[in-house]
């Protein structure tokens, strides 16, 4: 019996064939023509090919580049470069290693990041001290706020801080907000919108929605910079979170590590925030950076550059930089990281320099914050310690610092977990700093920090239950997108 259902589904389920055929195809010759590593570019077109539906989906929220995004055009680019200090005072003192000034041309190269002098620094390593002073500067802005955080939270410190920055745009003060909109979704949008109302400009990055959740989702801005009368900057791994100063119910200590810093470098970081905000906006209002004021007395004076990272990057500049840093070692590498998910080239830089007799040592939490990611960390330890690395699990809480130490003169402080996805995916904000008390008091507070941490040791390390190193295994598949 003739049926007009009989006859129009196979027509409907060969067009339906027909357009998924050419979706994958055109996904595939997508893959191939962006040149990415061969064994990943393999990866995606066998799961195209052999998990019909999933793999597209999955190649549709994570396998895509997003290079050829531009962040800022070329005249806002120019409007942006031009009032910055045309001339750093002094980048290169007298002493300066042969290591650190390639490290200082290779952040050039790849960013244009300039070196700036740093006239006074304060390094936290706890959110009491960090959050008291931010909401002091804050309270005494003058001019302008300019604060950019991955997570803004509507808890008892985001209330107060928004208090603040409420309080002050009332006065007259041009408050910016930038948090990110997934980082920060735990926020009421009530809290943002109160902001707005009191004069904040506070817009999220890369609002999640529909139809452009997959072209958003998976690009985060993780940065944490604050620029204060453009002079006073903050900069580091601290969000805005109750946790940071009273812990959490499920760790007591969140340890991490913040910087304050004046002086000339501070234009860098508003340049940033420019950008993103630029991003945002698709215009750049910025005001113009006023003469940078130098302490009658400086605290100190050293070079440093602010190196940031991005899916839109021609190259993957920090996690460049790391590899450089650690390959020219001649005595050192301490790292803290939250997350342990390096990449194959930096796995291999970190094995050569132990192998080298350089003294390697990386510290992660004992207990994550993220179960999956503890497993996906675990998973490196043993090739760690059979190249000669010394793996440390702090213990009293999470580790959430994000340092890198290299000899006595380099080291770097910012937002760039140790991992694919802060290397590879989000945007990141490091400042890497040329200085010897710097590099002393960052290896101090390393040393105290193992004081309160378990050292493992390969034989102990492989006596783990096998049940716990084949869920190891499995999450480490799944690292480029963790």
């Amino acid at each position: 019996m003739f049926t007009w259902n009989s006859y129009i589904a196979p027509w409907v389920y060969t067009l339906f064939f027909l357009v998924y055929a050419a979706t994958i195809i055109s996904c595939i010759v997508v893959v191939l023509s962006e040149k990415r590593n061969p064994i990943r570019s393999l990866a995606w077109v066998i799961a195209l090919v052999f998990l019909p539906y999933v793999g597209w989906i999955f190649y549709i929220f994570f396998g895509r580049s997003f290079k050829s995004k531009r962040m800022i055009s070329r005249h806002n680019k120019r409007k942006l470069l031009s009032r910055q200090p045309q001339t750093p005072r002094e980048p290169y003192p007298d002493g300066l290693t042969p290591e650190s000034m390639q490290l200082i041309k290779l952040a050039s190269s790849m960013s244009g990041s300039q070196p700036m002098t740093v006239s006074a620094l304060r390094i936290y390593t706890n959110g009491v001290r960090k959050f008291e002073d931010l909401k002091r500067d804050l309270s005494d802005a003058k001019h302008s706020i300019n604060l950019q955080y991955y997570i803004f939270s509507d808890d008892a410190l985001g209330q107060e801080i928004a208090a603040i920055l409420m309080d002050k745009a009332r006065k007259g003060v041009k408050v910016r907000v930038m948090y990110d909109h997934v980082g920060s979704f735990s926020a009421r949008r009530r809290f943002f919108g109160k902001m707005r109302r009191a004069g904040v400009e506070a817009h999220p990055f890369f609002r999640v929605t529909f139809p452009q959740l997959a072209n958003r989702i998976n690009w985060r801005n993780h940065r944490k910079i604050v620029v204060i009368d453009d002079h006073i900057g903050y900069i580091g791994g601290m969000n805005i979170a109750s946790r940071y100063v009273e812990g959490s119910s499920k760790h007591k200590v969140w340890r991490d590590t913040h910087l304050r810093v004046e002086g000339p470098i501070v234009a860098s970081m508003l340049y940033s925030f420019s950008v993103d905000w630029n991003f945002l906006k698709h215009h750049c209002d910025i005001t113009p950076i006023r003469p940078i004021p130098e302490p009658t007395e400086p605290e100190t004076c050293f070079p440093a550059q602010l190196l940031t990272s991005g899916p839109t990057d021609r190259w993957a500049s920090i996690a460049l930089l790391f590899q450089r840093a650690i390959l020219s070692a001649r005595k050192c590498v301490y790292i803290q990281t939250p997350y342990f998910l390096p990449t194959e080239v930096l796995l291999n830089a970190l094995q050569t320099a132990a192998l080298s007799k350089v003294d390697v040592r990386v510290m992660i939490p004992e207990r994550s914050d993220s179960n999956l990611l503890r497993l996906a960390s675990y998973s490196y330890v043993t090739e760690c310690l059979q190249a000669g690395i010394k793996v440390y699990l702090y213990k009293p809480g999470m580790l959430h610092a994000k340092t890198l130490i290299i000899d006595d003169e380099f080291s770097s402080v910012g937002s760039t977990n140790f991992d694919f996805r802060s290397f590879e995916q989000n945007f990141e904000g490091n400042l890497l700093l040329y200085d010897k008390q710097t590099n002393h008091d960052l290896k101090q507070q390393f040393f105290d920090d193992i004081r309160e941490s378990v050292k493992l040791t390969y034989s102990i390390w492989t006596q783990r239950p096998r049940t716990i190193r084949f869920w190891e295994s499995i999450v480490r598949l799944l690292s480029p997108i963790l």
